[in-house]
Formats: structure tokens, sequence, C-alpha cells
């Protein structure tokens, strides 16, 4: 097995390669994001993870489903509506229920948050939610979406025991990097992967505020620029 490949695409997608060689795609959005490295754009997917359905997670889904022939995970309104826009490949879920796709074990969290999608009109997409994902050697990643802090995050961390948890920081329309502090504490995690900030100016949290909350707890902030792979 190889090391996990952790890849930044800008706000809150991602690129994963895990120890098998699976290559995961969170949330991607690459048209009109502007953190987006048009030089990191991923040329292939085994499996795609939505975690709800506002358009800076959920743009390029279905293209990306199309071109690389990938599997979508998500709640059953998303993927059924990914599926009219001619995605073949689906894997619908629910919060509380686990699959196994791609050779690895996949939770849907709940997240507090909402979900639609403008599509001629404002069309309903289901709950916002997050995932666990328990990779080929063991260990366990929560990609918490777009959420605010939540007291279950200590029962994630209780029953899951992620290693790491991609939070995003940016305030305003979720966490801010002082109550992501406390979601990585509940969780119980040895590293933190921010997200959703620095995308426009509204988005004021930063890394370097989410090290000042998390000073002396012993978790490390992996701070990526968009584009950086980390290993």
């Amino acid at each position: 097995m190889t090391k996990l490949a952790i890849t930044w695409l800008g706000h809150s997608a991602f690129r994963l390669r895990t120890p098998g060689g699976v290559e995961v795609l969170f949330d991607p959005w690459y048209t009109g994001n502007p953190k987006f490295p048009e030089s990191a754009r991923p040329s292939k997917a085994d499996l795609i993870l939505i975690s709800h359905g506002h358009s800076d997670h959920i743009t390029d889904a279905a293209a990306m489903a199309r071109q690389t022939g990938a599997t979508v995970v998500g709640i059953f309104e998303i993927v059924s509506w990914l599926g009219s826009k001619g995605v073949q490949a689906v894997e619908p879920m629910n919060k509380g229920g686990s699959i196994t796709a791609k050779g690895l074990r996949i939770t849907m969290t709940e997240a507090i948050h909402s979900s639609s999608f403008d599509d001629n009109g404002v069309v309903y997409l289901g709950e916002p939610a997050g995932f666990v994902v328990k990779l080929e050697n063991g260990q366990s990643l929560y990609f918490a979406g777009d959420t605010a802090l939540f007291s279950d995050m200590k029962l994630i961390g209780e029953l899951y025991k992620p290693d790491i948890a991609f939070l995003p920081i940016g305030d305003r329309f979720t966490m801010g990097p002082d109550t992501a502090a406390i979601a990585a504490k509940w969780l119980g995690v040895r590293q933190v992967v921010p997200m959703h900030w620095g995308t426009f100016p509204l988005l004021t949290g930063t890394p370097a505020q989410l090290k000042e909350h998390l000073a002396g707890s012993g978790i490390d902030v992996l701070e990526l620029e968009p584009g950086q792979t980390a290993e």
C-alpha cells in the first residue's frame, strides 16, 4: 500500500488517493471557484462524495462523474437529481447508514446547514451531511461538509475514532476557527485539514486562528495551498 495523499482543490474540494489507490473526490466545485488551480484538475476518479447540494460543493459533480465513470455517493435526493443529469453510477445513502464502495467503508453523518440548488428555480436536495471514510489500512477520515458545531461530534469521535478531520473554518456560513477547534477536540483527531475558508472576503476564518485555538492540544493543523498535495 502507498501513503494517503490529500490534495486541496480550493474551498471544500479535495482529491484523495487512498493507501489502496482509490481516487476519491469530495465536493467537486471547479467551475467558477476562484481558488481552484486548473493545473490540478482531476483526470480520474473512482468515488465522488457529495456533502450537500449548494453550488459551491456540487457544481462539477455530474460532469466529473460522466467523464470518469466514478460512483457518486450522497443523500438520496442528491443522487436522484444527479441521475436526472446523466450520472449512471450512484450510491444513495442517508444519515446513520454505512456502505462499502470500492473497498472503503463509508458512513453518512449529521451536519447542521442547508441544502438546495438553483436549477431554474430552487431545488430541494435533501439534508446536508458529513462522511466518515474508513480506509484500507484501518485509518478513518471525517469530512464534515458545511456545518455548525454540534454535540454529536463527540459521538462521531466515540464511534468511529477518526484520525483526520476535514473541518470548515470560514465562519458566517459554517463553524469558525473557534468552534472548529472545539470540534477537533471532541472528535479526538490527531490532525485537522481546514476547508471552506479564504474563497471569498465573507469567509473570515483562517488556519492561523485555528492553530491559536488548538495551541497546546497536540492536534496538528495541515494547512494546504490550493493544488498542494500532502502525503
